[in-house]
């Protein structure tokens, strides 16, 4: 109601009272003060509804809650039926004239057909909105009857005592909407990436390889690795501004990422050529770098066995973020098509319990194999060991002794129901290698990643271990490397070098803690080892200190024995002698390639060494800073980023080009 209304009002005729009209009149504002006071309470109101102390002020409040709520309409119509028999018996009933707010207190003497509620004494404070606890049909109930529930109209409200902070009207601050349960929701979380308070992954923690003296261990035993997942987790470190875990870091993984062009063997009954180049070391001067290059064949495609693959699938509710499930899927697409059409695939998934979501179907049948993948969902725990046993159920149920008979493992990483004992795994995984049944690991994901149970299956499965991050690396480990992931071209493959204690006084191997062996194991054909893929590349690499060196970590003996008379003779052209042993996949004899490790093929720098040789002797330095290795002096993320650039070569699918990204970001990386 307006000043001009209000004018008017002041002389007409007052109509006849009529009492139900004013009760229903009176709830309903009461109703409409109410409700307003209830939501200014911790809602997204503008301004909340304050004590008005005089009649312009009451007026301008009154106008203020009819703009900002515009659901009070209804409730101001129905008020102002009443309104102008209420107004001038308020305005007749105080001296000064004015609303209802300068009426005095105590009760009023209306007219008898008039019942008029009485006036109460002001307390201290607003009564409080009702509690939210209250249902909600009792709560609407109330507001729409007078602010009762029981349907009988609420008293008016109480008046405060007129003071100067009465007038002071501060707006309330917009908080977030509360939904229908009075709970105000939580910000929205990214569930791509998890809160790094929450970073749970586990590695193994193994000792950098400690440098060793050629007279006292002349003889260094390790298994061939061609997985590659340390390196694909670090760059998804680095690229979130994070150095990643020391002990997620394994050189080989890094240096074995990369694809050289080394000489190639000429078959398949002698898969390997070994190529060995000595250079000078760009950390210590005086030492040398031994770097062992070893191509493994290339199958042709009328070589390449059948597939018979099952793809085991984690679908449990930790799977559901798009790096994780959604990116499994897309990468299995990619394999699908790689595939021949009289390969076969299945797909068994894992979550509370574990379910076969495909039978063995060939792939002349692709679209049925894709709409399979297509209909994974995630959700529920992670029950990893019934689905392992299910998986190879099935490998075998279909088992082609003239294929390659192989389950791909595709998870975040973490088994937490069912079989989690890593060494019942490892033994259950044994079992069914010894039967032709290998297994390969798909890791993905972050936060909860068991990085040391994966390596574990992978190397106890005779299989690699990958670990996808985003499309370009599924792509590049299931289309540009499919071969390689899932055909074997040699297992249980060993590498043996002996040092000649007359010209080397001391050795480290850079990496490959984790694939250590026993002197005596190199020997045994029942002791288990890594398999090499088609067309697979290993690097090897050790830094040496020559007998004759200014700077060496251990000092002589000053009662060693002197060197035999022969192998001071040999010591004229040879550093070390290597061996490799390997068995042919369906073989289980090993069989053994050796090669003299000279000097005669040395370079003068690391500068005149070959690209190939620079790059990946960049790479091993960058992950050695990575994981703190205490052997590299004063070399830096500057001196990795210089030697790699210069080595860089064609790099038509731009790994190199993001590895010197990499290094760059690692300078500014936090811990």
């Amino acid at each position: 109601m307006i000043e001009p209304d209000l004018t008017r009002l002041k002389d007409a005729p007052v109509p006849p009272p009529d009492g139900e009209a004013k009760r229903i009149a009176f709830g309903a504002a009461m109703a409409a003060f109410e409700k307003s006071a209830a939501d200014a309470q911790g809602s997204a109101a503008p301004q909340r509804l304050s004590y008005a102390s005089s009649p312009l002020e009451g007026k301008r409040k009154m106008r203020q809650t009819f703009y900002f709520n515009r659901a009070l309409a209804a409730s101001i119509a129905a008020l102002m039926i009443g309104a102008p028999a209420a107004f001038m018996l308020a305005r007749n009933s105080a001296p000064g004239g004015g609303g209802l707010s300068n009426l005095p207190i105590g009760p009023i003497s209306p007219p008898a057909e008039v019942a008029v509620a009485p006036r109460m004494q002001a307390p201290a404070a607003v009564q409080p909105a009702p509690a939210p606890s209250a249902p909600r049909e009792e709560r609407a109930k109330a507001g729409a009857l007078g602010g009762r529930a029981d349907g009988v109209a609420a008293p008016p409200p109480p008046r405060l005592a007129s003071s100067p902070l009465s007038r002071s009207f501060q707006p309330a601050k917009p908080v977030a909407a509360m939904n229908a349960e009075g709970v105000r929701p939580s910000p929205p979380i990214d569930t791509n990436v998890a809160p790094e308070s929450a970073f749970r992954d586990r590695f193994e923690s193994k000792e950098t390889s400690p440098v060793k003296l050629a007279a006292a261990e002349p003889v260094s035993t390790f298994s061939i690795d061609v997985d590659t997942a340390s390196y694909a987790f670090a760059r998804r470190a680095l690229n979130a501004g994070r150095l990643p875990p020391k002990d997620s870091v394994r050189v080989e993984e890094f240096v074995n990422y990369f694809p050289y062009d080394y000489p190639k063997p000429e078959s398949a009954q002698s898969p390997f050529k070994p190529t060995i180049t000595v250079t000078p070391s760009p950390w210590n001067a005086g030492n040398r770098l031994v770097h062992v290059a070893i191509q493994g064949y290339a199958l042709q495609s009328a070589e390449r066995p059948r597939a018979n693959l099952v793809f085991l699938i984690d679908v449990s509710g930790s799977m559901s973020p798009q790096d994780r499930l959604p990116l499994v899927k897309n990468a299995l697409r990619m394999l699908v098509d790689e595939l021949k059409p009289d390969d076969t695939v299945a797909v068994v998934t894992y979550a509370s319990g574990s379910g076969v979501a495909l039978e063995p179907t060939k792939v002349a049948d692709k679209a049925k194999i894709l709409a399979a993948i297509e209909a994974l969902g995630a959700g529920g725990s992670t029950a990893g060991a019934q689905g392992i046993q299910d998986a190879y159920r099935l490998a075998e149920s279909n088992f082609d002794k003239s294929a390659v008979n192989r389950v791909i493992l595709a998870t975040d990483g973490d088994f937490n129901v069912g079989v989690t004992d890593q060494s019942e795994l490892k033994g259950l995984i044994e079992r069914k290698r010894e039967k032709g049944v290998f297994l390969s690991i798909l890791g993905v994901g972050q936060g909860n990643y068991n990085d040391a149970l994966m390596q574990a299956l992978a190397q106890n499965g005779n299989g690699a271990a990958v670990y996808v991050d985003n499309l370009n690396e599924a792509r590049k480990a299931l289309v540009e490397e499919a071969s390689s992931t899932l055909f074997p071209i040699a297992k249980d493959v060993k590498i043996q070098v002996e040092w000649n204690p007359a010209r080397v006084s001391e050795y480290r191997l850079i990496g490959y803690e984790t694939r250590a062996l026993r002197r005596e194991d190199f020997n045994n054909d029942k002791v288990d080892a890594g398999d090499v893929g088609s067309g697979h590349r290993v690097t090897a690499i050790y830094e040496i200190t020559p007998v004759d060196a200014e700077k060496k970590l251990v000092d002589d003996l000053r009662y060693g024995k002197k060197t035999p008379a022969a192998a001071q003779a040999r010591a004229e052209s040879e550093l070390g002698f290597l061996k490799l042993r390997y068995k042919l996949p369906k073989e289980e004899a090993s069989r053994l390639i050796t090669q003299p490790i000279a000097e005669s093929p040395s370079v003068e720098s690391i500068a005149h060494a070959p690209q190939d040789v620079r790059f990946s002797v960049a790479v091993a330095a960058f992950a050695q800073l990575l994981k703190g290795a205490p052997y590299l002096g004063d070399y830096s993320y500057d001196d990795v980023i210089a030697l790699a650039q210069s080595a860089k070569g064609e790099d038509p699918f731009g790994y190199r080009a993001e590895f010197v990204n990499l290094a760059r970001l690692a300078k500014s990386a936090r811990p």
